[in-house]
């Protein structure tokens, strides 16, 4: 399942998906780094692909021709949604 990574939404790609497509629920682009499969913060270029070139945006819409969409799961979604609410909750009292 591909899940946008502004909304955390499933997102439904087809065979017209495009550098212009957006997410249906929160109008942000969908052909960006962070929701490739090759994009890792830690890698150089935030990349795994190492042919890739630099972008300064990883959240705005590129023109990379080795985007894959990532296919992520609800679950493992969710399940950072809670970790990152328990790690607000442990901050902010």
């Amino acid at each position: 399942m591909k899940v946008c990574s502004h909304c955390k939404k499933e997102v439904t790609v087809d065979k017209y998906f495009s550098r212009k497509s957006v997410c249906s629920k929160c109008g942000n682009d969908l052909h960006i780094c962070l929701n490739c499969r090759f994009y890792k913060e830690s890698a150089h270029n935030k990349c795994l692909e190492p042919k890739t070139e630099f972008l300064r945006s990883r959240e705005k819409a590129n023109f990379c021709d080795y985007f894959d969409f990532r296919e992520d799961t609800v679950s493992s979604s969710q399940n950072r949604d809670a970790a990152l609410k328990k790690l607000n909750d442990l901050f902010s009292k």
